[in-house]
């Protein structure tokens, strides 16, 4: 079975932004998809979806605990809306409550914006694991702004090595091959709220991947890099034998995951990884790991 270490769910979902599932829902579609558990991370940043508390998510998980569990979220403004906000009492709190990590961070900053790097400080020195979506553009989006081959984000990993940063997202994914041009990175937002489907502007990119990107590098180069795969889906599925060789080399640091939105929300990146896996071009100690093992290693999650 799997488990799935990024998903949403409100507890009363409303219709703006997006339509997130109830518990109810989202165990409907674990259940007819093969997923044993699920990591649930709160949506605390305005910039798209209406916020909801750490406290919805951890009365979930409370009710749910043999299927659902809990991360914190903390928008670098929180508490004083400066750079010396004493976050790590939040996270130290939330952590007690049995928190696994922080995410998903997605207020449109840069990274390496003071409050943001703030909140990395902090998340290092309690030894939570963060996970972030990014965007191209420092404003009129969601998520830590980073230009193309992620700087901000190599300079992240560089300050702080002990924090285990879990990459996320479009801006992170489409860079594990050369980009082709900048706006290739994430779907367009528009001011309304809405998004072009997710990938017609890449529909030119075909085939297999000829040049890798900063992504690989940056896996070889920083041990405290991870990915959760559900945005890598798109450029993975593009190229079966580079991906296979992408996932066997980084097996130990990989993720299973959703980003589950809705209640018709199905994993892409499910049925492909266990074609692989049956075709013998995955072997199944990788599939197994990042599937199931890894989240269970890392979290220190009881089997």
């Amino acid at each position: 079975m799997f488990i799935d270490i990024h998903a949403h769910c409100y507890r009363h979902p409303v219709p703006f932004g997006c339509r997130f599932c109830n518990p109810e829902e989202l165990i409907k579609l674990y259940d007819e998809q093969d997923i044993e558990r699920g990591f649930l991370l709160p949506v605390v940043s305005p910039e798209i979806y209406l916020p909801q508390s750490n406290e919805d998510i951890l009365e979930i998980c409370e009710a749910y605990p043999k299927r659902f569990i809990p991360f914190c979220n903390i928008d670098p403004r929180a508490l004083t809306n400066a750079v010396d906000a004493p976050l790590y009492k939040v996270m130290e709190y939330y952590k007690e409550r049995g928190c696994k990590g922080i995410g998903e961070i997605m207020p449109n900053m840069p990274m390496r914006h003071p409050m943001v790097q703030n909140l990395f400080k902090h998340a290092q020195a309690t030894e939570m694991p963060v996970t972030f979506d990014g965007s191209d553009q420092p404003d009129g989006d969601f998520g830590l702004y980073d230009e193309p081959g992620l700087p901000q984000l190599e300079h992240s990993l560089q300050r702080f090595p002990k924090l285990k940063f879990i990459a996320h997202g479009p801006i992170f994914w489409m860079e594990l091959e050369r980009l082709k041009t900048p706006a290739q990175r994430k779907p367009a937002f528009f001011p309304d709220g809405g998004q072009t489907p997710r990938w017609p502007r890449t529909s030119y990119l075909k085939g297999p991947i000829t040049e890798p990107g900063v992504v690989p590098l940056f896996f070889r180069t920083y041990e405290n890099l991870y990915g959760e795969l559900s945005d890598a889906a798109f450029t993975l599925g593009r190229d079966p034998d580079y991906a296979c060789a992408f996932l066997t080399e980084f097996q130990d640091r990989l993720f299973f995951g959703t980003d589950c939105c809705g209640p018709k929300h199905y994993s892409s990146l499910r049925p492909m990884l266990i074609e692989w896996r049956d075709k013998g071009k995955l072997p199944q100690e990788v599939f197994d790991k990042i599937t199931r093992q890894n989240a269970i290693k890392f979290f220190e999650l009881e089997e």
